[in-house]
């Protein structure tokens, strides 16, 4: 797989794999996550590309850092990408981790060459009914108190709820994921519930020329799968619904996700982007 290395870098842990002078490959996780969710996927990926996964603000072993907004988040990680020189990066994001990243490309077009959403929800009206375990983990009175004592087994149990397969979920991630705090969690879902209030995934993404992936489970509970298809506004955008899969396609079908991933960005690096004149 090539180099590992961990560093702290604007107060988030990055993890580099792979060789540093490959095209770089940007994993931006989702709300409550962190950088080991894209685990599965990585030794495919950093066998082609320089590999870097960030732990947001308040995820994972990443302290917390307010404000959350989804335009701070992004200037956080272009910082990081500055620091490192990289250009041109393909931002591979997972759930609202996408809102980050197409935030990121708004902010920086000199940034992002391409970008591959894995269950992001296109906008307010795709939410569906929270799994039973998320809504108790997060909802006052009762979730804070429970988040401050949840076992390895309720956080396998919440991952779990949200798959449409049996998955199996190492003991590493469970790990990490007692680092998240309950209050940077509320925060960052109610930033991103502005930032998609304001504009939807899709409407900020179709002016900006970007090749576009969109990879959803055909059996996503918390985003309805049909919305995948809002993406189409977004012109050249390809969407690849995986039938039989839930919200976490890395555990789920990460051999599915490896073939897309690497052959969108053997097409990216053929493909020139050309931005619309303002």
């Amino acid at each position: 797989m090539g180099e590992h290395h961990v560093e702290q870098r604007h107060g988030m842990r990055v993890v580099h794999d792979g060789p540093r002078q490959a095209p770089p490959l940007l994993l931006v996780h989702g709300s409550g996550a962190a950088g080991g969710s894209w685990g599965p996927v990585v030794p495919a990926l950093a066998e082609r590309h320089h590999v870097v996964r960030v732990d947001l603000p308040g995820c994972g072993q990443s302290p917390p850092a307010p404000p959350y907004d989804v335009p701070v988040q992004a200037e956080r990680v272009a910082a990081v990408l500055d620091d490192l020189g990289l250009r041109s990066v393909t931002a591979v994001t997972h759930s609202s981790g996408g809102y980050v990243a197409t935030a990121l490309a708004e902010q920086r077009p000199d940034m992002v060459g391409s970008l591959a959403l894995i269950s992001c929800g296109p906008g307010l009206a795709a939410f569906r009914p929270q799994p039973l375990i998320l809504r108790a983990l997060l909802a006052p009175p009762l979730g804070p108190l429970l988040w401050a004592v949840r076992s390895d087994a309720m956080i396998r149990k919440g991952i779990s709820a949200t798959c449409a397969r049996p998955v199996e979920i190492p003991d590493d991630v469970v790990a990490e994921l007692h680092g998240t705090t309950h209050r940077a969690l509320r925060a960052v879902l109610r930033c991103n519930t502005a930032y998609l209030g304001e504009r939807s995934v899709p409407e900020r993404l179709a002016p900006l020329g970007i090749p576009l992936l969109v990879v959803f489970g055909a059996a996503d509970p918390r985003w309805e799968p049909s919305s995948a298809h809002d993406y189409d506004a977004v012109p050249g955008a390809r969407v690849e619904l995986l039938p039989g899969v839930g919200h976490v396609p890395m555990f789920e079908a990460p051999e599915a996700v490896c073939e897309l991933l690497l052959g969108f960005t053997d097409r990216s690096a053929d493909t020139p982007v050309v931005r619309p004149r303002a």
